[in-house]
């Protein structure tokens, strides 16, 4: 879970949301309190308006939720070719297969077959319906470096990002 959520953030979290996972949510789990309570407080959050009413930001604290990518869904889709990136909360619970399917979805990125056309701003995935994903591979090998030393395949880290998002959808 630890691995996973160090994935959802550094990788997933620029474009999905979470809307239904606190910080709080990690103790216990994957964190101590104490590295709980650093990892709310190294993000920022909306806070209160000011006296004039301009928005403001303050360090989350572990009852707040994991914040949004986009302001609202216009600027989601605006920076994703149109497509409305979902919130990543309940996931494994939304789709057929779970947590087989967000696993084979991170993994599954290919050519597309002879003959298929694949408009700008599509990719190849034989696991998402229709095999044409707004959402380009996310994952590299290397792209995140585990405090634990685990090698950052492709393979590793749509495993662990998948047991993330399988504890945060039950």
């Amino acid at each position: 879970v630890r691995r996973g959520y160090q994935v959802y953030k550094e990788v997933c979290a620029a474009c999905h949301g979470m809307n239904r996972i606190a910080f709080r949510n990690l103790i216990g789990v994957a964190y101590t309190e104490a590295e709980g309570k650093a990892i709310a407080e190294s993000t920022e959050v909306n806070g209160d308006p000011d006296e004039l009413g301009n928005p403001t930001k303050r360090p989350a604290v572990v009852a707040d939720i994991f914040p949004e990518p986009y302001k609202n869904e216009q600027e989601a889709r605006y920076n994703n070719a149109g497509a409305l990136p979902p919130d990543l909360s309940l996931v494994v619970r939304a789709r057929d297969e779970g947590e087989d399917y967000i696993f084979s979805l991170l993994t599954g990125y290919d050519e597309a077959p002879h003959g298929m056309e694949v408009r700008t701003g599509l990719s190849y995935n034989p696991y998402f319906p229709g095999g044409l994903i707004g959402m380009p591979p996310p994952l590299v090998d290397g792209m995140v470096e585990f405090e634990d030393g685990t090698p950052a395949t492709v393979s590793q880290m749509s495993r662990d990002v998948t047991t993330f998002l399988t504890f945060t959808s039950y």
